[in-house]
């Protein structure tokens, strides 16, 4: 069964996340840095996973991981932060993050991540 990833984030996808490479191990990825259409995107596309890029110019990933945790259809979908700094005063898990991927992430980490957080 193929997975679906939707990743927001402004940059590319990492050069070791090819989408080929997401092909091969079961999942379909989506890379869209449009923050605004979220929700219509991912009523388009249904993923089983969210990746938000913490800090995006023009966007909060905190309001849009509430924007999908408080729409019913999209509750139960896991939500990991991409991040490529740490930052000790914010508490991520009262956020709603499931889990965080430090950037640079590579395809393995991605799909634990994902395998782990995503019912079969």
């Amino acid at each position: 069964m193929t997975k679906r990833i939707l990743i927001l984030d402004e940059g590319q996808e990492p050069p070791s996340c090819s989408r080929g490479e997401f092909t091969y191990k079961q999942f379909r990825v989506l890379l869209t840095s449009d923050g605004k259409n979220l929700i219509p995107i991912t009523r388009k596309f249904n993923p089983d996973l969210f990746i938000l890029d913490f800090s995006m110019a023009g966007h909060n990933s905190e309001d849009i991981c509430r924007q999908i945790q408080w729409r019913r259809e999209f509750k139960h979908v896991p939500v990991i932060l991409s991040t490529a700094y740490l930052y000790d005063a914010i508490d991520y898990e009262a956020l709603g993050f499931d889990d965080i991927l430090f950037k640079p992430y590579d395809l393995e980490e991605v799909i634990e991540k994902a395998n782990g957080l995503v019912m079969q």
